[in-house]
């Protein structure tokens, strides 16, 4: 394999083994502002913002842990004949399939970052009493989307080493 495409792999890995790491983090405060909605409404006026920045903890804490969850191979696969396949066999299919999956990616990446000029364009908000800026959070999107689909090319470059018999 060239050095760039396994220069690319490693580098592209790194920084979702990074950024995975810190996104699981992201439970913790998730956890605190549904604590801190409790607690409000126990003792307090209930907050108007928790629901919403909860569910926003939440995308956040989905969408960058994506990247990392498939670097590890903890998405599920439907495994029915997959598993029985040798390792080439298996990166052969992975390499036909793996496209449908950048296609995908690709397609949700045009139209975050669409939706995000978007938003910026019209200062978009949400709806709600609340009302936050609704940038912030498609540009979060719009980082998760494209670390998988940079994390799916990496794969298919893996596969095509596994292909040559070589490893990455």
């Amino acid at each position: 394999m060239p050095r760039a495409a396994i220069a690319f792999v490693r580098i592209v890995e790194a920084v979702n083994l990074r950024i995975g790491r810190i996104a699981m983090y992201l439970i913790f405060v998730l956890a605190g502002v549904l604590m801190w909605s409790v607690i409000a409404k126990a003792f307090f006026r209930p907050a108007l913002w928790t629901q919403e920045m909860a569910q926003f903890t939440m995308v956040a804490y989905f969408v960058l842990g994506g990247a990392y969850s498939l670097m590890l191979g903890a998405n599920v696969r439907m495994d029915l004949l997959y598993g029985r396949l040798s390792p080439k066999k298996q990166a052969a299919l992975d390499c036909v399939t793996v496209f449908a999956l950048i296609f995908f990616l690709a397609v949700m990446l045009w139209g975050g970052i669409e939706s995000t000029i978007y938003a910026f364009e019209i200062n978009e908000r949400s709806r709600t009493v609340w009302r936050p800026y609704m940038a912030p959070i498609k540009i979060v999107i719009c980082v998760g989307i494209f670390l998988m689909l940079l994390q799916s090319i990496a794969f298919l470059i893996r596969d095509i080493a596994t292909l040559r018999g070589e490893r990455i």
